[in-house]
């Protein structure tokens, strides 16, 4: 192509996702010329279908303990230079109705397409062009970035890499985002499927799945108990899932079973003292009053009390309050939620998100080697690095 059609920017954007929009967003309103190149057919494909629709765009409680990270202090200056009461102001400002779910998650009234519909109108605002459709055949670099595409080449002196994960391949996920780090010589952290259903052996599938449907408050654990989460656990066709399980799957180790407690807070025999009966008949009446009937049902088949001792008694309430499972797999990038792994943060500043060997470039959201705990944590990591790209670019 002729260098006469080639088109100059001040910063090309590559992917229209969260982190894409917001970094266009801040570097539009300091006056550069932004371009963003968007594979799909529309942006913020991934936000569209975020809670169930309603998009829970943060999380008022975040921190960089709710990170995952090979560096786990990665993330501190972004969180801490785009606050979640930045992106709550930004919601106020555009009149968007949103309700605080549980634990700081923040989800919209109506529906996601207003949180889609308020970045395109700041994009607009601030001068930001778009494209999408776009498919990026090329990048390459000598004095600028070239980025080839089947709409055009573009130029810029700086790229900012915003191409996500692997996670959900029906909207388009690719692993573009690290074949680009790997192509200018950046280390990539293992990826996994995290934020995502565990399945279960054949053996355990014939014992638990044709419970399906049924939900049940648990604390799922990992790592030995040093990982551990208070929330609703589902029976699926295929194993397990729920936001317990979500969560403690990207703390999972394949090599180690997860831990969950089916009475939370619970001490099964002390209530059965103070109803005046201890023994197994009153031990299976209390337990189809704690989980839901299916499951007492189910599990009185397979761990029945062995007798009514106080040491048999006993037992039972420990298999209760620590069954352990070994999952045999995740649903993986289909069903997860998020990437955990990507481009290793030992090679970006964290201030800014540049590649420190490559001048110019920079990675941010999903594609960095940052994932967040479930609840608007990661939504809030592609603000604030996507925002923290935008000030420098």
């Amino acid at each position: 192509m002729a260098t006469s059609s080639v088109q100059e920017y001040d910063a090309i954007i590559l992917g229209a996702g969260a982190a894409g929009l917001m970094c266009a967003v801040e570097a539009g309103k300091r006056g550069r010329r932004i371009l963003v190149l968007e594979r799909s057919e529309r942006i913020g494909k991934k936000i569209l279908i975020s809670g169930g629709g309603r998009c829970n765009f943060t999380n008022l409680h975040t921190t960089a303990d709710n990170f995952i990270s090979a560096n786990p202090h990665f993330a501190k200056s972004s969180l801490a230079r785009y606050r979640p009461e930045a992106f709550v102001k930004l919601v106020e400002k555009h009149g968007i109705p949103y309700h605080e779910k549980k634990l700081g998650q923040l989800f919209c009234d109506r529906s996601a397409d207003d949180i889609v519909a308020m970045l395109e109108q700041e994009c607009r605002s601030a001068g930001v062009e778009i494209h999408v459709n776009t498919d990026i055949r090329e990048v390459g670099k000598r004095e600028n970035f070239a980025v080839h595409t089947n709409n055009g080449t573009f130029s810029s002196a700086r790229l900012v890499v915003a191409t996500g994960g692997l996670s959900i391949a029906k909207i388009g996920a690719t692993a573009f985002g690290y074949d680009l780090a790997r192509q200018f010589g950046l280390k990539i952290q293992p990826t996994r499927a995290a934020l995502v259903p565990f399945e279960f052996s054949q053996a355990d599938r014939k014992r638990w799945c044709d419970l399906a449907g049924v939900s049940t408050d648990v604390i799922a654990s990992a790592r030995g108990g040093n990982q551990t989460f208070h929330e609703k656990m589902l029976f699926t066709h295929r194993g397990l899932s729920g936001p317990s399980i979500l969560q403690i799957s990207s703390y999972w180790d394949v090599k180690e079973p997860i831990s969950i407690d089916l009475a939370p807070g619970l001490d099964i025999n002390a209530l059965l003292r103070e109803r005046g009966h201890r023994d197994q008949s009153s031990w299976k009446t209390l337990l189809r009053e704690i989980l839901p009937r299916r499951l007492a049902d189910r599990w009185l088949e397979i761990y029945p009390p062995s007798g009514n001792s106080d040491r048999a008694l006993a037992q039972a309430e420990r298999q209760l309050h620590s069954w352990e499972i070994k999952p045999v797999a995740t649903e993986g990038y289909g069903k997860a939620e998020v990437t955990a792994g990507g481009v290793d943060t030992d090679e970006l500043s964290a201030r800014t998100m540049e590649a420190r060997t490559v001048p110019g470039l920079f990675f941010i959201g999903e594609v960095v080697d940052v994932t967040g705990q479930l609840g608007g944590f990661n939504f809030q990591w592609a603000w604030a690095s996507g925002f923290c790209a935008g000030q420098e670019i």
